[in-house]
């Protein structure tokens, strides 16, 4: 079974935009979510993917992911998909070993910034850059499944306006 291990962190400032090695402009929207999966659809540059994720919360689950023809996917946020989509910029920005993921969210999400980090197992050491802030990676309200639904716009000021 595909796993995806993954943190999630709210940035602090934008010392991280100076190391980035590179951007694109996602937009995905959602199938299907129900208690025990989401099925999404992703554009991203001159790809695309549908992908299937488990409803664990936490660090590791169970992740598919298909590529699929753009002009498909296309067609698909266009004609299937829930709406609002979820639209951001990922900038990707390598820091040690590792390279963080950074999700710059536009639309109803706009201000939110979160670095992400794929890990090889759950117990993987992480060294922190000073950019990371508040670790969001068990609550629920910053999965992407759930910020389509539930934007940032509508809690954002539980954190002070701003991560």
């Amino acid at each position: 079974m595909p796993l995806e291990i993954e943190r999630k962190f709210l940035t602090v400032g934008e010392d991280w935009r100076r190391l980035g090695v590179g951007s694109a402009l996602l937009r995905q929207g959602y199938l299907a979510n129900n208690g025990r999966c989401s099925v999404r659809v992703r554009v991203a540059g001159e790809g695309a993917w549908i992908s299937v994720k488990a409803m664990t919360p936490g660090l590791a689950r169970a992740e598919y992911e298909y590529p699929v023809s753009p002009a498909d996917a296309a067609e698909m946020l266009d004609a299937l998909c829930e709406r609002p989509f979820i639209e951001k910029w990922r900038h990707r920005v390598p820091w040690g070993e590792l390279a963080w993921v950074i999700d710059e969210f536009l639309g109803d999400n706009a201000g939110l910034v979160i670095a992400e980090l794929e890990l090889e197992r759950p117990d993987q050491a992480v060294e922190r850059p000073g950019w990371l802030g508040a670790e969001v990676t068990h609550d629920l309200r910053f999965y992407n499944f759930r910020l389509a639904r539930t934007p940032w716009s509508r809690f954002r000021d539980e954190f002070g306006g701003a991560p």
